[in-house]
């Protein structure tokens, strides 16, 4: 029944009723029109079909009606983001109809805004995604409590009865639940479920982020337990099947400050000439096991999250910084990829295999790059020198690999914020990302593209890493904006290999705005996510991408040592294994992406706040910077430590005019004119920790 209607209206031209749809589908009994009705029912409570007010049906697919995402602005009207749509269709203010930041909606295309944009409203909320608020509590004289949330793009005026508020006091950072609408004005009485700590506490600004994002601060009793029940140390019962690689010279190169120890390398020159590396990576799934609370855990967590004062693990401390961990001078269970390669960086032989590994010594990227960039051995690291600079060999050969092939570096700055002990920003500076730093990429390339290819060619279910192609017209809109600049570009975007957004970049990188020009040609790329299907990863030129090289820290690493485990090792690959990951990957790949955005967008958010904080401290004092993006409201300057702050076009000196085309603002009076990637002198006028804003005022041009 439910497809023979799918079937009749998507051959409709029209919508109809339930007297044509009885005739279509050739109904006459009772029994068969209780059954359509339940279906039709379905159907809309699916947001497959719609049903208008006048009682008619179509396919929701053909007619002027879309599902998407809301997002909201601050400022109160949003955009829907509708999947298959190349342009988010906006929502004005007076078109909301109460729906909210991150609502799964109904909504309607009513015209044009302009040559390149949809307007809609929204007919109906079909999904309140967010089930908590995040917010501060203060009562009134009557007792009643009243919620200021932190997201500035909701907006809900929430109430809290005396006797639902956990007795949380004046101050206190709460986590709220709405238990009833009170009207149609956006009122609604809430009850507190969970207090986060008073708002002045250390650390409590940060941890209401934490929970704004649903992710799990503490570890459930069952896992607790679960842990308290794994060995410590690797026990000579562990050892079956594994090979011994603990007499080979292995060593970790991390982070000063990691504790969790993902991947270990070696390397040999052989005979022939050709370079063995071996990248050595922890076993986690041995410890996971499939189903249990510790899985079930980790894999609604799906990631780490690294903030500036602190990383919420995927796995709890005694496993991902400890018999998980690839600490030095112990023994540790690992999946080790051992591969050959030519002087060429083509790859000739592999080995996949379970194994049992002791890291010599846990090196830091900073002292690696001083032998490799200086050729400075610092204490401890003699013995291992030569074998760096046969990594450092292979490496350069295996990026010019890559390269050649069309591998794209947008090499984009990242920032590192300095906290004190309270979590109070004393710096913002740039990271350093060095010959080790890239040799370590490099090396976690090759392992992932070899153990993705293998199980590709096995032709069974697996989870890959997938970079999809850039849509034609978003490289051909970038490409636009560049001419605007007086920049001649050349590049074929009908043929959109990696290799043309290689040639794009090379052809821009000697422009004083390379830096802003690669950011927004990146914005211009799709999302890397999580799929059971291969579809290549074009950012990196790859046809075949997973992530096997943290299981530590994120759950689809974990699920390939499992999957691993399954094929290789264990050699399971009857029907019965193959249609279980056939289902249970779609779920995983799914979930994994989702909760990747929310760490990502956790994390820029309390870098946000912490770079406001900062700038709080330096309201009048002046910084140089680059225009990065220029609005109908104002242009956005970044400070050469990545700060970035508004310039509102409302507090400018002149009437400026927005060129939507070119993105620039030119004076009326003063005939100045402001483009993106010039250098400007600004003024810190303003920084809100709480709204995460910081606004400057442009005092010159630098040159």
């Amino acid at each position: 029944m439910r497809d023979n209607i799918i079937n009749v209206l998507s051959n409709c031209d029209k919508a109809v009723d339930i007297y044509e749809l009885q005739d279509l589908l050739e109904i006459h009994s009772t029994e068969e029109t209780t059954q359509l009705m339940e279906e039709l029912q379905k159907l809309e409570d699916e947001v497959i079909i719609y049903c208008s007010h006048k009682n008619k049906y179509m396919l929701l697919e053909n007619s002027h009606l879309r599902k998407g995402i809301m997002r909201v602005n601050k400022k109160g009207f949003g955009f829907v983001e509708v999947n298959g749509l190349e342009d988010d269709i906006y929502i004005s203010a007076d078109n909301m109809n109460g729906a909210i930041h991150d609502d799964i909606v109904l909504v309607e295309i009513i015209s044009k805004m302009n040559l390149d944009r949809l307007e809609g409203r929204i007919l109906k909320i079909i999904e309140r995604k967010t089930e908590h608020y995040i917010g501060q509590i203060q009562f009134d004289n009557k007792g009643v409590g009243h919620i200021t949330l932190d997201d500035s793009k909701i907006k809900l005026n929430i109430e809290i009865p005396k006797d639902n508020s956990l007795n949380a006091v004046d101050g206190h950072k709460v986590v709220v639940e709405l238990t009833k609408k009170m009207n149609n004005s956006g009122r609604y009485e809430g009850k507190v479920v969970d207090i986060i700590g008073h708002v002045n506490d250390p650390g409590i600004d940060i941890l209401s982020i934490i929970y704004k994002y649903n992710i799990n601060v503490d570890f459930p009793d069952e896992v607790k337990k679960e842990v308290s029940e794994i060995p410590m140390e690797v026990l000579k019962s562990d050892l079956g099947g594994r090979r011994d690689l603990r007499d080979q010279v292995i060593f970790t190169i991390d982070g000063d400050d990691t504790k969790d120890i993902d991947d270990a390398i070696s390397i040999k020159k052989m005979s022939n000439g050709h370079y063995e590396l071996g990248v050595h990576i922890a076993d986690v799934s041995y410890y996971v096991r499939e189903g249990s609370p510790l899985d079930l855990e980790a894999m609604d967590r799906g990631t780490s999250v690294y903030l500036v004062d602190r990383v919420i693990p995927m796995l709890p401390h005694e496993l991902s910084n400890g018999i998980c961990s690839l600490n030095p001078n112990v023994d540790r269970l690992a999946v080790s990829c051992v591969m050959e390669f030519d002087n060429n960086g083509k790859q000739l032989n592999y080995e996949i295999f379970p194994s049992v590994i002791r890291s010599r010594i846990q090196m830091t990227y900073k002292k690696v790059n001083e032998i490799l960039e200086k050729n400075n051995v610092p204490e401890g690291y003699e013995e291992f020198a030569d074998d760096l600079r046969k990594m450092e060999e292979l490496a350069v050969i295996l990026r010019k690999m890559k390269e050649k092939r069309g591998y794209i570096d947008f090499n984009v700055d990242e920032a590192k914020i300095l906290v004190d002990d309270k979590c109070v920003p004393t710096d913002v500076i740039l990271r350093d990302r060095g010959a080790g730093e890239k040799l370590i990429e490099d090396f976690m390339i090759a392992a992932n593209e070899c153990v993705a290819t293998h199980v590709y060619f096995m032709n069974l279910p697996f989870i890959y890493r997938v970079h999809e192609y850039p849509k034609e017209e978003k490289i051909r809109s970038f490409l636009g904006f560049v001419s605007s600049l007086g920049y001649h570009v050349t590049g074929n975007v009908s043929d959109m290999k990696p290799t043309t957004i290689q040639r794009i970049l090379a052809q821009l990188e000697d422009k004083p705005e390379y830096k802003i020009l690669s950011s927004l040609l990146l914005r211009s790329m799709q999302k890397a996510v999580y799929r059971p299907e291969n579809l290549g990863h074009y950012g990196l030129a790859s046809s075949c991408y997973t992530h096997f090289t943290s299981p530590i820290r994120r759950y689809p690493d974990t699920t390939v040592h499992r999957l691993l485990h399954t094929y290789l090792f264990d050699h399971k690959i009857d029907m019965q294994t193959i249609h279980k990951w056939e289902e249970k990957l779609v779920y995983i790949a799914e979930h994994s992406s989702e909760r990747e955005r929310a760490s990502v967008d956790c994390e820029r958010e309390v870098e946000d706040m912490k770079m406001a904080e900062y700038m709080e401290k330096h309201i009048g004092e002046e910084f140089e910077g680059m225009i990065s993006s220029i609005t109908s409201f104002g242009m956005f300057v970044e400070l050469d430590n990545l700060i970035e702050g508004l310039v509102p076009i409302k507090d400018m000196k002149d009437f400026f005019h927005f060129d939507e085309e070119r993105m620039t603002l030119t004076g009326e009076r003063s005939h100045v004119k402001y483009s993106i990637g010039e250098r400007v002198v600004v003024k810190v006028v303003k920084a809100s920790k709480e709204d995460r804003t910081i606004d400057f005022e442009v005092l010159r041009k630098v040159g």
